[in-house]
Formats: structure tokens, C-alpha cells, sequence
């Protein structure tokens, strides 16, 4: 019997990358939702033209009391829900998962929305449903590649990680995500001890191998409260920008105007941004990155440090945080029942089932580099 996976925004930005994926999996059904009839059904037709012969619309709310009804009718097996913003989002998705025995991932990238997943993980033991949240870039994706090589390491002290994304833009919903912190503090970690820096400030230049000379600024993640339990790093810190540096100069300029107190909501500037960057797409190379560094002591006790980096080129970055729910579900299809209970999606998938799922050698490559410098 076919497994029934139902994509939450399915016509959106990355639900229309994570259902290409999924219409080429054998013995999945997909189901697309969204609340736009007109658009759900050109999503639908446009898979079926494609050769998506197990493909079908549910038209409503994920959010509404139709919501758990809908999943029981159809016979979902598992739900992924790409509906962001997850800023101020409730868990209305997840618990309607949990009332009709439906499994449940989501791609948020929020750190609150992520970290209080868990106070659904009685309820989802109690009906024998696995919630994951942050089935993403962060902290799926992250965590992954700290895991593949974690073993090189007798302690981990200090955890420096960030993305660079090509110039082509997201979806508008993503820009709302991402700049709802916007000149707002954000707690990293420092020497064990809370640090607070501010949202798309603290500008510095990276160099990035193929990518060249990037600007990144401080961005709020889920691995901020998650890696210092789970590494026992006493640092960590999260960094990303934009491919052009003209729009991470804009959004730093964006969160001081908030710091001061002449903007007070991001909200209404995220459209007017989004709009602004896709006039520079065309003047992006295309290339975009997520890289980590770990700095530790090695199995001998010396120091040692670690950078990974994973690149897309030909503006295939959007399938890197697409594809973490891609790698769940094909290990669901290969016989793996994932624990029950509400927690974040790291250690679900190994930096191979990650890779595997993508499956794109020619545009997604990852390489890692050791060194034996002091942290």
C-alpha cells in the first residue's frame, strides 16, 4: 500500500521542490494543500503533465478545524508543512497531526518555534506519532555534517556556522522569517556563557571558496540553543547574507533603523525588500553555501579544527533545506520507523541520507578541510 504524504504549501517555494522529489518516489502518494484553489490545482496539473501519475489537491485550511478531519478521510501517513513563516506561528499543524495519528515534519528554521516543539511529546508518545521540527538546512542539515565527523573529535569547543545564498530570491515568506529579527537581539553563546548580538548586524567578510569574498551578519537558528547540549561546545555562533552585498547592506540598515526605534515592525519592509532584490537576481553567480566550522581538541588531545562546505551552483541552493524532509521520507519508504514523540530533527539523517535524497552531484558538492591550528 502506498505511503500518503500530504506537502503543506505544496505550490510554494520549497513544497514545489520537495513534491518534485517526492511525485519520483515509488509507492508514495502525493497529496498538495493549500488554500488557493486556483494555484493548487495549476500545482496538481503541472506534476500530472510532468508524468506524477499518484498526485492529488486538498483545498483548505492546515490551521482549521477541517484540518484533522481532512487527514483522517484521506488516509495521510505523514505530513510535511512548509507553510512559513514559523515566527509567532502556532502549532496548530502539529497538534492536528497528533489528533489524527498522523506523522509530522516541518521546515522551520525558528528558533523558538523549533525548541518548543517539545511540549507536544506527550501527547505525540500517547498517540504514537513522531513530530519533527527543523527539517532543514538548520539544524537537520548542520547537525549532519558536525555528526559525520564528530568522531574525529575528543572535545568540541567551538562551533562557527552560517550560509550564504545565491542572489536569486526565496519566497516572500522567507524574507518575513528570516527578518522578523531584524534589529533585535539574538543569544549566542561565548565562552559558555550568554552573548547577546544584534539580528543582521555584526557584519564581517567571509571568504568562501568558489563563492569568493562574502558579507555575512548575525541570524537567529535553532542550533543556537540545541549544539551546546548535544557538543558541548562553550561557543557557538550563526551567520548568514545574501549573494550580492548590496542586500545584506540593506538589511543591516533595516535593523539599526529597528534598534533605534524609527521602524518598529520588519513586517511591512520584507515585501518591499524581497521585491527590491529580485531586480539584482540577474547580477548573482548563481553559487550559494552553507559552511561549519568546529574547533576542538583531536583524539590525541591536540588541537584540531574542522571547516565543511557545501556549495550549489546554478542557483540550486533552495534544494538543500527542501531536501531534509525528502531524505525522512525515503527512509520512511525504506522500512525505518522513526521514534514516536515531538523533538527537532537532528540525528533523523546522516549527512550520506542527505546527500542521497538531493542527489545532484553536478550542482551540490560538499568538502571538508582539517587543520591542526588552535582554536
Amino acid at each position: 500500500m502506498a505511503l500518503k504524504v500530504l506537502v503543506v504549501g505544496g505550490y510554494g517555494n520549497f513544497g514545489s521542490i520537495i513534491c518534485r522529489y517526492l511525485t519520483h518516489m515509488p509507492g508514495l502518494h502525493l497529496v498538495i494543500s493549500g488554500r488557493d484553489p486556483l494555484k493548487l490545482a495549476a500545482k496538481v496539473a503541472a506534476l500530472q503533465a510532468e508524468g506524477a501519475t499518484s498526485c492529488e489537491g486538498w483545498c483548505g485550511d492546515a490551521m482549521g478545524p477541517q484540518w484533522a478531519p481532512a487527514l483522517q478521510s484521506l488516509g495521510i501517513d505523514w505530513v510535511i508543512h512548509t507553510g512559513g513563516p514559523f515566527q509567532g506561528q502556532s502549532y496548530a499543524v502539529a497538534r492536528g497531526c497528533i489528533e489524527a495519528g498522523v506523522n509530522y515534519c516541518d521546515l522551520a528554521d525558528c528558533r523558538q518555534f523549533v525548541r518548543g516543539i517539545d511540549v507536544l511529546d506527550a501527547q505525540a508518545r500517547a498517540a504514537g506519532v513522531t513530530i519533527l521540527s527543523g527539517c532543514s538546512s538548520v539544524p537537520t542539515l548542520s547537525s549532519a555534517i558536525i555528526d559525520e565527523h564528530r568522531g574525529r573529535f575528543s572535545r568540541i569547543e567551538r562551533i562557527e556556522h552560517g550560509i550564504s545564498s545565491s542572489a536569486k530570491m526565496p519566497g516572500l515568506s522567507t524574507i518575513q522569517g528570516v527578518l522578523a529579527y531584524a534589529g533585535r537581539p539574538i543569544l549566542q553563546l561565548k565562552d559558555g556563557q550568554p552573548a547577546a548580538v544584534i539580528g543582521w548586524q555584526g557584519l564581517t567578510l567571509r571568504t568562501l571558496p568558489r563563492l569568493g569574498t562574502r558579507l555575512l551578519a548575525n541570524v537567529d537558528v535553532p542550533d543556537l540553543d540545541l549544539f551546546a547540549a548535544r557538543y558541548g561546545a562553550h561557543t557557538l555562533s550563526f551567520k548568514a547574507g545574501a549573494g550580492l552585498k548590496v542586500a545584506g547592506l540593506a538589511n543591516a540598515l533595516l535593523a539599526q533603523l529597528v534598534k533605534v526605534g524609527l521602524i518598529r515592525d520588519p513586517a511591512p519592509w520584507a515585501a518591499r525588500l524581497h521585491r527590491c532584490g529580485t531586480w539584482f537576481e540577474a547580477f548573482g553567480d548563481g553559487l550559494s553555501a552553507m559552511y561549519v566550522d568546529v574547533h576542538g581538541l583531536g583524539l590525541d588531545g591536540q588541537p584540531l579544527s574542522m571547516t565543511a562546505q557545501l556549495t550549489g551552483s546554478h542557483d540550486h541552493g533552495p534544494e538543500i533545506p527542501s531536501c531534509a524532509a525528502v531524505a525522512v521520507v525515503r527512509k520512511v519508504l525504506a522500512g525505518h520507523v522513526p521514534a514516536p514523540g515531538a523533538r527537532a530533527c537532528v540525528g533523523e539523517v546522516s549527512l550520506d541520507e542527505y546527500l542521497q535524497a538531493i542527489n545532484d552531484p553536478d550542482h551540490l558538492q560538499i568538502q571538508v578541510w582539517f587543520s591542526r591550528e588552535s582554536a
